[in-house]
């Protein structure tokens, strides 16, 4: 994917990953938290045997969901400690 691509996919994704676990950070958080949150869902599905993020399609947007979210789950975890 291009770098563009990138943070269009980003945007949406950290955007999503925001909603569900209701946070409001602002578009360049969200374009990170998505970004990061692929890589993290493309290394958690790899470890299970299938496809990371393969592009810009439903399957790589929820891995990457998944990813962000738990993202947010680990820096809300290690603020609180």
């Amino acid at each position: 994917m291009g770098i563009l691509i990138w943070i269009l996919f980003g945007a949406l994704v950290g955007y999503i990953a925001s909603l569900i676990m209701k946070t409001d950070g602002g578009l360049l958080p969200n374009i990170l938290i998505g970004i990061v949150g692929a890589v993290i869902g493309g290394i958690i599905m790899k470890f299970f045997g299938q496809s990371g993020v393969q592009g810009f399609n439903l399957y790589s947007t929820v891995v990457a969901v998944l990813g962000a979210c738990i993202l947010i789950g680990i820096v809300r975890s290690v603020g609180r400690a």
